[in-house]
C-alpha cells in the first residue's frame, strides 16, 4: 500500500479525515439534486456516486474488518457502491451509476455521516492497531482528494451538454498576460534514482525506488499553450496524417477532434467551457483537455516530443511544489488552468512513459492490491498535477495514468528534446 516510512499518527490522521471530508462537502455544496445524478459517459461517474463510493471504501476497508460491532445502515450499498474492488464482492454496472436515484442525496449524506461517526468511535478506541488504522485511514483520505478531482471534472463534463453552459462557480477575470517565450533547459544523462524516498504518503506504484538512465536531454520551461495550440491547428495540425500515431489518427478521425475538449469558435475568437462557464479561451494558459494522442501529434510538429516520467520527475524534483491546485474547503481554487510557468498544478502532463510497474513492484495482498496493479497496461503516466488536484496530494513521485484518448481530465503536456 505503501513504501516503507514512518506511519502518520492517529491524531494527525483525525485532522486529515476532517478536512478531507469537509472538502468533498463544499465541492458538492453548490450543486442541485439533478447536478448530482449526472452521468454523461462511462467514463465519469455522478457527484453522489462519488459521496458514497468514497464512504464505502472507510466502511469496507476500516469498519467492517476492525470494529466487531459496526452494522451498515444498508447491506445493499457494498453492491451499490464498489467500483472495481473484485474481490471486495459483485458490483452494479459501472455504465450505469447514473441510474440509481435511490437512495437519494440525503440518504448518501447520512450514510456519508453515519461511516463518519463510526470511524471517529473506533479510533478513540484504545487498541494496539491503532497505528495500522491510521494508515489505512490515510489511504482513504487520499483516495477520497482523487475522487475530488474526479467529481468536478466528471461534472464538467455532465455539465457540458447543457445549452444553457451553466456556472458552477462564480466567474472571475483573467490577468492580462503577455506570451513567454518558449525555453529549454539542459539534464545530464547517466544513471538516476526514481520512485518514492519512503517519507510520507505514497501510492504503490510510486515505488520502489531504482535506479534507470538516461540520456541528456532538454526540457520546456513552462507547458504548451493556448496560443501554440491555435498555431499548430491553423497550420492543419489535426488534418496531417506525417505528425500522428496511426491509431491516433484513426481515432482523431473517428470523433472528428478538430479542437481541444470543450472549444468552440464565436465571431471569430475560441471559447471554452469551464467551471466557471463559458470563457474567452486564455491564450498563455496552458492548453487542456487534449489527449495523449493530440499532445504527442502536436510534439511531433514542433520538432520536438513528449518528456518520459523519468526525465520529468529528475528536472523538477528539486522545485517546491507550490502551484495551481485545488485548495482547502474555505477556498477551492480557480479550478481552472492560469497562465504562468508554473511546474507543478494547472494540468496534469502527459508523459511518454507507459504506466507500468516499477522494477519490483508487488501489489499488497487483498482488494486494496488492486488498487493499482490491475490497471498497468495500455495507460500512459502524467505527471505535476492539475487546477482539481488537491495540494496536500501532490509529491514529485506522483503518477497519475489514463489512456491515451482520453481527455475529460485536466490534460496538457510540456515539451522535451533530444541532444545530439
Amino acid at each position: 500500500m505503501t513504501a516503507t516510512r514512518a506511519k502518520i499518527s492517529p491524531s494527525s490522521v483525525n485532522e486529515l479525515f476532517t478536512r478531507t471530508r469537509a472538502r468533498t462537502d463544499t465541492l458538492v455544496a453548490p450543486l442541485a439534486p439533478e447536478d448530482m445524478m449526472l452521468q454523461s459517459m462511462e467514463d465519469a461517474s455522478p457527484a453522489k456516486w462519488h459521496l458514497a463510493h468514497t464512504t464505502w471504501f472507510f466502511e469496507e476497508f476500516i469498519l467492517k474488518p476492525r470494529l466487531p460491532t459496526y452494522v451498515s445502515p444498508d447491506d445493499r450499498f457494498a453492491f451499490l457502491f464498489n467500483s472495481y474492488y473484485t474481490q471486495a464482492g459483485p458490483r452494479h454496472a459501472r455504465d450505469k451509476r447514473g441510474m440509481v436515484s435511490r437512495p437519494d442525496g440525503q440518504a448518501v449524506r447520512d450514510y456519508r455521516s453515519y461511516v463518519e461517526d463510526s470511524l471517529t468511535t473506533l479510533m478513540a478506541t484504545s487498541r494496539d492497531d491503532l497505528d495500522d488504522i491510521a494508515e489505512l485511514v490515510e489511504l482513504g483520505c487520499h483516495h477520497e482528494m482523487q475522487h475530488q478531482e474526479l467529481l468536478v471534472t466528471d461534472l464538467l463534463h455532465g455539465l457540458s451538454f447543457n445549452p444553457l453552459l451553466p456556472v458552477y462557480k462564480d466567474p472571475e477575470p483573467l490577468p492580462v498576460t503577455k506570451e513567454q517565450p518558449l525555453e529549454f533547459t539542459r539534464h545530464a544523462g547517466g544513471l538516476v534514482e526514481i520512485g518514492h524516498t519512503g517519507s510520507g504518503f505514497s501510492y504503490d506504484c510510486e515505488g520502489p525506488r531504482h535506479k534507470t538512465y538516461l540520456h541528456t536531454y532538454d526540457i520546456a520551461n513552462r507547458p504548451v499553450t493556448n496560443r501554440d495550440w491555435i498555431a499548430f491547428m491553423q497550420d492543419g495540425g489535426y488534418s496531417d496524417s506525417r505528425h500522428w500515431l496511426m491509431e491516433g489518427f484513426a481515432v482523431s478521425k473517428r470523433e472528428a477532434w478538430e479542437h481541444p475538449l470543450y472549444w468552440w469558435q464565436q465571431d471569430g475568437e475560441w471559447w471554452t467551457y469551464t467551471l466557471r462557464g463559458p470563457q474567452p479561451v486564455a491564450l498563455d494558459a496552458p492548453v487542456v483537455h487534449v489527449s495523449y494522442y493530440e499532445a504527442d501529434a502536436y510534439a511531433r510538429w514542433a520538432g520536438a516530443r513528449l518528456p518520459t516520467e523519468a526525465e520529468h520527475e529528475c528536472a523538477f524534483r528539486d522545485t517546491p511544489i507550490a502551484g495551481n491546485f485545488m485548495g482547502d474547503a474555505e477556498a477551492i481554487g480557480m479550478l481552472r488552468p492560469m497562465p504562468g510557468d508554473g511546474i507543478w498544478g494547472d494540468v496534469w502532463e502527459w508523459t511518454a512513459s507507459d504506466f507500468a510497474p516499477y522494477p519490483g513492484f508487488r501489489p499488497p495482498e487483498g482488494a486494496l492490491g488492486e488498487y493499482n496493479g490491475k490497471f498497468m497496461v495500455n495507460q500512459r503516466v502524467l505527471r505535476g498535477g492539475s487546477c482539481a488536484t488537491p495540494r496536500e496530494q501532490m509529491r514529485t513521485t506522483y503518477r497519475t495514468f489514463f489512456y491515451p484518448h482520453q481527455r475529460w481530465q485536466m490534460m496538457g503536456f510540456r515539451l522535451a528534446k533530444d541532444v545530439a
